[in-house]
């Protein structure tokens, strides 16, 4: 385990001044911390170019002590944690410094917990039932997941007629050219992906490359917005 100490209480919070954790950026970094050594400068990258949000998934051992690290190193950061499918990892997600949470799906227990941390979440959906039936609970803010696979834009768009009080961070097949497409359709709030974070830049520890390419997902809202 890490020997870092437990996360100062948070700033004030980049959220407070925003409606929710899809406002930050257009873009949320999906990141795999292989070695929880790299977070900081890592995240430090990112929100040098513009990404302030940060979702560190639970798919390595180091996660929560780069959750840790983060939060307790890099200021400017709204560190969150995804791929988060049960009660407990809410739990262990929220003491580590998480500010928000992710999940690739969702179930009441699940809801449940994610509720009660009492930091904003984005249940995963990939249907209009689902989407439905969170809508039920009270839920508006949700992933879309796997979006390229569950329909794409195309799918989203023709959820907003219908459900126009639903908003998205889509994930999943979303890159740097669809990306725009996506940022374009009135109920999506964000896109997450991780084209920002090449294997081989992390690799060799290339932070300036990484913040150059944050950079230009910052920037993506606009070329979004120009494809209205």
């Amino acid at each position: 385990m890490s020997s870092l100490p437990p996360p100062p209480p948070p700033p004030p919070s980049v959220l407070s001044s925003h409606r929710s954790v899809l406002d930050l950026a257009p873009v949320l970094p999906v990141v795999v911390v292989d070695d929880p050594a790299d977070a900081v400068p890592l995240a430090r990258a990112l929100v040098a170019g513009g990404l302030p949000a940060i979702e560190v998934t639970l798919r390595t051992p180091g996660a929560l002590d780069a959750v840790r690290a983060i939060s307790a190193e890099v200021p400017g950061a709204v560190v969150g944690v995804g791929t988060v499918i049960t009660p407990t990892q809410v739990t262990d997600s929220v003491a580590a410094g998480g500010r928000f949470l992710v999940s690739p799906g969702w179930t009441d227990m699940l809801l449940r917990a994610m509720r009660a941390s009492g930091v904003p979440f984005l249940p995963g959906v990939s249907t209009a039932s689902e989407v439905v039936a969170l809508l039920e609970r009270g839920v508006r803010e949700m992933k879309f997941f796997p979006a390229d696979a569950a329909g794409g834009t195309a799918y989203l768009k023709s959820l907003a007629g219908p459900l126009p009080q639903a908003r998205f961070c889509p994930t999943g097949g979303v890159g740097p050219l669809n990306a725009p497409e996506y940022l374009a359709l009135p109920n999506v709030g964000c896109v997450g992906g991780t084209w920002m974070l090449p294997p081989e830049a992390v690799a060799a520890r290339d932070w300036a490359r990484i913040e150059g390419l944050a950079r230009e997902a910052a920037g993506l809202r606009d070329r979004g917005s120009a494809q209205v």
